[in-house]
């Protein structure tokens, strides 16, 4: 089964400019401005929310051991912090439906 293509940032600037009736700079602007926005919020507040979509937060991980794959050494992994999306309840029930 091959992969569906996912939508570019030239079609998502596209669509908006189409479905709202303005100019794609326009459109490109307020795209750009909400990622902008997202990431800037993020890294202040340790959360994002796109209501109707999901929220970004910023997760700490632990420090651990791990292992080198190609020699099987044993490693200290250090502690990170990492972005993690957590999608809304109702996004998650209109992709997939629940049984």
């Amino acid at each position: 089964m091959a992969a569906k293509k996912t939508l570019t940032k030239s079609q998502i600037v596209s669509h908006f400019a189409e479905k709202f009736d303005l100019s794609k700079k326009t459109a490109a602007m307020i795209v750009d401005e909400v990622a902008a926005l997202a990431v800037a919020q993020t890294k202040k507040a340790g959360a994002f929310v796109i209501p109707g979509i999901g929220k970004l937060v910023l997760s700490k991980r632990k420090a651990r051991m791990g292992f080198n794959p190609a020699t099987g050494e044993q490693i200290k992994i250090p502690a990170k912090t990492v972005v993690k999306m957590r999608l809304a309840k109702a996004c998650k029930d209109a992709v997939v439906p629940p049984k």
